[in-house]
């Protein structure tokens, strides 16, 4: 699976305004938890997504005088690098309305 990231998102910490993340769950509280959540999702998932594309170049040679560097390798993890955090992008989404959340605590209390 691979992360679709958007070129809007910025690459370093951005003061935002509280209660824009407020606005969809009345409560800045829950609001965080379902960023963090999801910043966690995105996190294990980019992880899995780079752990893949470096596995290609593990060797199972343990011999430690025949470390090289590989080019192609290094670029996958500075493309890594480059991206924006997981929190970044998981704030992005929930602003945006592309993350689903539910509170089953508040779902019982409507019934």
């Amino acid at each position: 699976m691979s992360i679709q990231i958007s070129k809007t998102i910025p690459n370093s910490t951005v003061t935002r305004d509280l209660r824009d993340l407020d606005k969809k769950t009345d409560n800045l509280y829950e609001s965080i938890v379902v960023i963090s959540k999801r910043a966690n999702q995105i996190a294990v998932d980019m992880k899995e997504e780079l752990n893949g594309k470096l596995a290609e170049f593990a060797t199972t040679n343990d011999n430690l005088e025949e470390v090289f560097e590989n080019r192609e390798q290094i670029e996958i993890s500075k493309h890594y690098e480059r991206l924006p955090k997981p929190t970044l992008v998981a704030i992005d989404e929930f602003l945006h309305d592309k993350v689903y959340f539910r509170n089953p605590t508040r779902d019982k209390e409507d019934e």
